[in-house]
């Protein structure tokens, strides 16, 4: 429960929801560290000469929506949450943040296009939501910075195989308005998109038969890492050979080579929201982006991956929010907070006054691959860095023939 300090202060809980277990515990690990990290950092948020105690509390999802659900519960109802963060999945996101309105708490999320996030919860330009906030790319942005790929891979007008399933991925990918697809067609490309398949896939020999017969060199996905593995297995022998394929679910992790054996990431292209390199510091004690990824690696043993710097900016922007409310113990207070925020994080500059829509900031991407490295055996290369300012390019995009 939360408590008042021996000053009779009450302390304001920073609730955390993390998927500890569960097939999301990869994107709830850096969200873990970064709360461990933070904790002894943020015991207290200060604005003038006012200054309240803090807590970080975490409670495990789950990696479900029911899980996601009954944390909230507990974080609002037995730890008196003030503000509620968290990195999730398709469904786990939108749970988290569906109970945070429905409870009356602030919620501060990403790692989820902010379209799904945004008309996929159901609100509108002229009604947004009062409680629940968000950071994150668009799906446009997705379009426009594998449009610059697809164009550096052979130039304006290319045709495109569309590998999207029967879920929200697809669906969104293919709106006729928000997604996608509008958007890489305005660029001039040709997509080709035979339908969506249902996950886990059992094959692709409609796919492969449409991209074989409109001549596709480059495909776009937005696949599990199996499904895109399968894809590839199988694309040879049904001769579909793209010269270059581009995906953004899943490529955030580092690829593992097993047994041997080429793991299905190596050499595709995806988006790159967060890398050691980016030019950006941490608002609460001026740590670099670059340091944030060696004291991961150096804490952890492992490779440093790009929810990290995400997880690290929710912190940011609850410390942030509760420092600047009038009242930071009123939920409305902190919401209204949250809102006006104009903020430079570790993930660079966010910014809910001047967003596409009410509740949203946006995150710049650049391009990246996944190749053979230095000292891990793939490492993100940033490919084309047009779009955020001061990121360098780290090396060529390579393309398969």
């Amino acid at each position: 429960m939360a408590q008042a300090n021996g000053a009779g202060e009450e302390e304001l809980t920073v609730g955390v929801v993390v998927a500890e277990t569960g097939r999301l515990a990869g994107l709830g690990e850096p969200l873990a560290y970064a709360m461990s990290l933070l904790r002894p950092k943020l015991r207290r948020v200060t604005r003038g000469g006012r200054s309240h105690a803090v807590r970080l509390v975490g409670r495990d999802s789950r990696s479900s929506a029911d899980g996601a659900r009954r944390a909230v519960r507990e974080l609002v109802e037995d730890e008196r949450a003030r503000i509620v963060l968290t990195l999730a999945g398709t469904e786990v996101l939108p749970a988290v943040a569906d109970a945070c309105e429905a409870a009356g708490v602030p919620c501060v999320s990403s790692t989820f296009p902010w379209q799904v996030y945004y008309y996929g919860r159901g609100a509108t330009d002229r009604a947004p939501f009062r409680w629940t906030y968000h950071f994150c790319w668009g799906l446009d942005d997705i379009a426009d910075t594998f449009a610059d790929l697809w164009e550096l891979a052979g130039g304006p007008g290319r045709t495109v195989g569309c590998l999207w399933n029967d879920g929200p991925q697809g669906a969104w990918s293919r709106h006729a308005e928000r997604g996608f697809l509008p958007v890489a067609r305005a660029r001039g490309h040709h997509l080709v998109d035979p339908g969506g398949y249902r996950e886990p896939a059992a094959g692709f020999d409609g796919h492969f038969s449409a991209f074989r017969e409109c001549g596709a060199e480059i495909v776009t996905s937005a696949a599990t890492g199996a499904d895109l593995g399968l894809f590839r297995a199988r694309a040879t022998e049904h001769g579909v050979s793209p010269r270059l394929i581009t995906c953004s679910r899943w490529l955030a992790y580092p690829p593992v080579p097993t047994d041997g054996r080429r793991p299905p990431q190596a050499g595709v292209a995806t988006l790159v929201y967060w890398t050691p390199d980016h030019p950006y510091r941490s608002s609460i004690d001026g740590m670099r982006a670059a340091e944030l990824a060696e004291a991961y690696e150096r804490d952890t043993g492992r490779q440093w991956l790009q929810p990290l710097g995400l997880a690290y900016a929710l912190f940011e922007v609850a410390a942030h929010a509760l420092a600047n409310a009038d009242d930071p113990t009123d939920p409305a207070s902190i919401a209204a907070a949250l809102g006006g925020t104009r903020l430079e994080t570790i993930a660079g500059p966010l910014d809910w006054t001047s967003g596409p829509v009410p509740n949203i900031a946006t995150v710049r991407l650049a391009g990246g691959q996944w190749q053979p490295g230095r000292r891990y055996p793939y490492e993100l290369v940033v490919v084309d860095s047009r779009r955020p300012e001061g990121l360098p390019a780290g090396g060529d995009l390579i393309l398969t023939g």
